[in-house]
């Protein structure tokens, strides 16, 4: 009889999420950042189909990097769950805390007991009343969770991003200016630390813009994000 293959819990852990990092670090990257009036997603993505940035509800989005069937799951069951609650309770009792737990809650899950971890990083944001009340979380493969102050970067290369971003970050940012610093930071996700030029038609880009009332989620589109950019390439 053959001796059985062992694998110690700390390996079988340790291999997992270098699996989940790997496929994460393949995809493009995402950058979400408080500015003045709301918080802005900017995601380098040339597809106008498979979205990296949504809705959930009214004051609350999804970003996301990684494999899209696995975050896409992800996105349907959050907003599935925000109905839920704010039809059987009242809509203000859905919060991005109560989200970002829930996902924490699956995606722990799935990492030790499932064969394959989810190959996804995301982002749970909510836009408050204020400035100081708008919040960010950032979800892992594993579960875990952190609270973000100011910006997150994720997938690709995101410690050249992330290097752009401490530097020129500041409170209560622009819309126009955050875009511009979001993308500059993007540029320098390149190959070989290669600096890029990044166009419109390469981007995603959305926000939760504190000012309107309801449903504060909306897109820019890309003829208003060439005049922003001062981009004229794919005009």
């Amino acid at each position: 009889m053959s001796t059985p293959f062992y694998v110690s819990p700390e390996q079988l852990m340790k291999d997992r999420a270098d699996y989940a990092r790997k496929g994460i670090a393949r995809g493009r990257s995402v950058v979400v950042l408080k500015y003045g009036d709301g918080i802005l997603m900017v995601a380098e993505n040339g597809s106008t189909a498979l979205h990296k940035v949504s809705e959930i509800y009214d004051r609350i989005a999804f970003a996301a990097v990684g494999k899209y069937n696995e975050f896409e799951n992800l996105r349907v069951a959050g907003v599935r769950l925000a109905d839920l609650r704010g039809y059987s309770y009242d809509r203000r009792d859905v919060t991005g805390r109560a989200l970002a737990n829930a996902y924490a809650q699956t995606l722990g899950t799935i990492f030790t007991q499932e064969s394959k971890p989810y190959e996804v990083e995301i982002v749970v944001a909510e836009v408050g009343d204020s400035a100081e009340s708008d919040q960010l979380y950032r979800l892992t493969y594993d579960g875990s969770v952190f609270d973000e102050p100011t910006f997150v970067v994720m997938g690709g290369m995101s410690e050249p991003i992330s290097g752009v971003m401490r530097e020129s970050f500041a409170e209560a940012m622009t819309l126009d200016d955050a875009l511009r610093l979001a993308v500059r930071a993007l540029a320098e996700a390149g190959p070989e630390g290669e600096k890029r030029t990044l166009t419109a038609s390469q981007l995603e880009v959305a926000v939760l813009d504190r000012t309107r009332t309801g449903r504060t989620f909306r897109r820019i589109m890309p003829a208003h994000l060439r005049t922003i950019l001062g981009d004229t390439a794919d005009v």
